[in-house]
C-alpha cells in the first residue's frame, strides 16, 4: 500500500536554491533543519536570490495542476526596488511592459496588479543599500516567466534589490520565519491553492 502524499510550505531563505541536489556548490533545501520525506520536490521554484513561499510535496501531479492547467493561478510578491517609483511608472507596470525572455525574444507582459506598500517588518539584507532611495511594491500576476518580476521592474528603471513571494492564491507565507517549514493537510493544501485533487 502506497504512503499518503505529504504537503509543506517553507520560507525559502536568500542564497538557497529550490533543489535538494545540485552539481554546483550551492546551499540546498536539505540544509534546512527539517527531516523531509523521501520523494519530496519543490513546486514553482524561486531562484537563489529570491525568498519566500515555496511549496514542497511528494505528489508529482501538483505541478501540472497548479502551473500547467487551463486556469492560471495568482502569485503575489513583495519587491524592494531602487529609487522612488512614480505614478507613471506604476501605471506602466500595471499595463504591461516589454521584457526579454529566453531565446532572445521580446515579450509584452499582460496587465497585473501593482501597488506601492509600506516597508515590511523584515531582517536586514545584504543586497540592500540604505543610502539609495527605494520603494516597496506588491505585485500580483498569474504567470512566471524566467526572472519575470525582476525584468519587469528593471524595464521601468528600478533594479530589484529584494524579491519575496508571499502567496500563491490563498496559500500565504504568513509569519513563517526564513528557513521555517509548515506541513499542511491535503484537503487544506488543495483548497487554498484552488486546485482540484484529481487522480
Amino acid at each position: 500500500m502506497s504512503q499518503p502524499h505529504r504537503y509543506f510550505i517553507i520560507n525559502k531563505p536568500y542564497d538557497m536554491v529550490s533543489q535538494f541536489k545540485s552539481s554546483h556548490k550551492v546551499r540546498l533545501l536539505g540544509e534546512l533543519d527539517f527531516q523531509f520525506p523521501e520523494g519530496i520536490h519543490a513546486i514553482g521554484r524561486l531562484d537563489n536570490l529570491s525568498e519566500g513561499l515555496l511549496i514542497l510535496t511528494t505528489n508529482k501531479k501538483v505541478t501540472r495542476l497548479l502551473f500547467q492547467g487551463e486556469i492560471p493561478h495568482q502569485r503575489t510578491y513583495l519587491v524592494r526596488v531602487n529609487y522612488v517609483v512614480t505614478p507613471e511608472n506604476l501605471e506602466r507596470l500595471r499595463s504591461g511592459v516589454v521584457i526579454r525572455i529566453t531565446d532572445g525574444l521580446d515579450y509584452q507582459t499582460p496587465p497585473c496588479d501593482v501597488a506601492i506598500v509600506g516597508t515590511p517588518n523584515l531582517p536586514p539584507h545584504q543586497l540592500v543599500r540604505p543610502d539609495i532611495p527605494h520603494s516597496w511594491l506588491r505585485i500580483s500576476l498569474t504567470e512566471g516567466k524566467f526572472h519575470q518580476v525582476r525584468k519587469m521592474v528593471a524595464a521601468i528603471g528600478h533594479p530589484c534589490r529584494r524579491l519575496i513571494r508571499v502567496s500563491i492564491e490563498d496559500l500565504l507565507l504568513g509569519d513563517l520565519p526564513p528557513g521555517g517549514v509548515r506541513e499542511l493537510e491535503e484537503e487544506e493544501f488543495f483548497r487554498l491553492l484552488k486546485i482540484k485533487n484529481r487522480e
